[in-house]
């Protein structure tokens, strides 16, 4: 797997630390980028399941109004 550096603010990468409870920056930092990624994942599979139920809203003949 290729490596990248970086540089982050401290602060950040301090607070990121704390609040996960993670000793390591390094670890702290992959862990935000792994939920970052795993968020979006989520937010695609309900995108999609959504839209996928609209479409089959729409196939489906409606009953006569009035």
């Amino acid at each position: 797997m290729a490596k990248i550096n970086i540089s982050l603010d401290a602060e950040l990468v301090v607070e990121v630390m704390v609040l996960a409870g993670i000793g390591s920056p390094q670890d702290a930092v992959e862990a935000v980028v792994r939920d970052y990624i795993a968020r979006g994942h989520r937010t695609e599979a309900r995108t999609e399941l959504k839209e996928q139920n609209l479409r089959e809203v729409e196939v489906k003949p409606q009953d006569p109004q009035g």
